[in-house]
């Protein structure tokens, strides 16, 4: 299978992984060989209750044998979807009450992209450098490294960067302004939280010039770091949320959620102004909800902080410079993207899984099930440190 990998699937980097799996279940992936690798990844933050959930299982199974897709989103009432949209209303500040649910991340920051124009008929967009929000045009045009958009151009015009928590720059927000985009803390990055009230500044001088604030949960949201949004940390709310990753329990998932006001100038002037045919499948619709139902009865959210705690106590190692992020967000800093990649791979082969963040080669990330016990992040913490007594002997 490995030859046909490399043959017939289309690569999206020059040296993949290249495990071949077998099965997974809760904190553990294995090949087909049969070894076990403890899992620190999460599918990149999207495992949130773990690998094969029963609970999730369930629900994809039972829906299946209901029905599965039968009319473009919107359209017909189906249970699984009005049920997802009712429960993140419920976690969510109560002027946020309208969900569009979407396939994944990336087409939820179009549909808020858009919905930011309707709302304030300006064009202008502001966005963070060292920022990233997807990988289609409008998602890329908001994402803030070149070197990843260059060859892509042109892109979507009206786009301007700030610098992350600096201050000073929020006065290119302007009458113009149609949103500003941010990421609660940025991811690619290398898991930069924002800091001295940032993201309140920022709110702020939206809400002096009539712009609408967009933060990108798509990683931080769903309980990954301590609170069900991330933005709860810092004593902000936006008036567009973008989802995706962890709420879907592993299924491809993505929505956003603004005020019912808002959202309903997309459907007039002109109709059908966002429209998706397989957004809100019912079958993810039902994962969803088993994920968020879960998460709330195992109090998966309020273990989060504790488990952070429990990872910065015991990967205490000389070469590990930094910890950033919060929750079950955090990178591991070393001083060279070179010995980062060399301890993630050494780390494979010794059983676990690390990986890598997009712009920042010094970092490895950890970002495992919110479902991981405490003695699987001990465990995982020294074959961290065994890896890295391994690289640099």
């Amino acid at each position: 299978m490995k030859s046909d990998f490399f043959q017939f699937q289309a690569q999206t980097s020059p040296h993949p992984l290249a495990i071949e799996i077998k099965k997974a279940k809760g904190s553990y992936i294995y090949d087909t060989s049969g070894k076990q690798y403890l899992d620190f990844v999460a599918g990149v933050s999207a495992n949130s209750v773990g690998h094969n959930n029963p609970r999730v299982t369930e629900a994809i199974k039972n829906q299946l044998d209901t029905y599965a897709h039968v009319m473009v989103y919107g359209e017909f009432i189906q249970k699984p979807q009005v049920e997802l949209c009712k429960l993140l209303v419920k976690n969510s500040p109560k002027e946020l009450n309208s969900v569009y649910i979407t396939n994944s991340g990336t087409e939820a920051t179009e549909g808020a992209l858009k919905l930011a124009k309707r709302v304030t008929n300006r064009f202008e967009v502001i966005a963070a450098k060292k920022s990233y929000h997807g990988n289609t045009m409008g998602s890329m045009s908001v994402s803030g490294v070149e070197k990843q958009n260059a060859a892509f151009r042109p892109l979507i015009p009206g786009v301007n960067f700030i610098e992350f928590n600096n201050k000073e720059d929020l006065q290119k927000i302007t009458h113009k302004t149609a949103a500003v985009i941010l990421e609660t803390i940025q991811g690619g990055a290398g898991f930069i939280e924002p800091k001295d009230n940032y993201l309140l500044a920022v709110k702020n001088r939206c809400l002096e010039v009539g712009a609408l604030l967009i933060l990108d949960e798509i990683q931080t949201g769903i309980g990954r770091t301590g609170k069900f949004w991330g933005f709860e940390n810092y004593n902000t709310t936006p008036d567009i949320i973008i989802t995706g990753k962890g709420l879907g329990g592993g299924m491809p998932i993505g929505a956003f959620i603004a005020n019912t006001k808002h959202m309903s100038l997309l459907k007039d002037n002109p109709k059908l102004g966002h429209i998706s045919t397989f957004a809100g499948h019912p079958v993810i619709a039902a994962a969803g909800c088993a994920t968020l139902k879960e998460i709330d009865q195992h109090k998966l959210i309020e273990s989060t902080l504790h488990k952070e705690n429990l990872i910065k106590k015991h990967l205490n190692h000389p070469e590990i410079k930094e910890i950033r992020g919060k929750g079950l967000m955090l990178s591991a800093m070393v001083d060279t993207p070179d010995l980062a990649a060399k301890i993630i791979h050494k780390c494979m082969d010794n059983g676990l899984i690390l990986f890598f963040l997009l712009f920042e080669g010094c970092a490895m990330r950890i970002t495992p099930p919110l479902t991981i016990s405490d003695d699987e992040i001990i465990k995982g913490c020294n074959i961290i440190k065994k890896s890295i007594d391994e690289v640099l002997s």
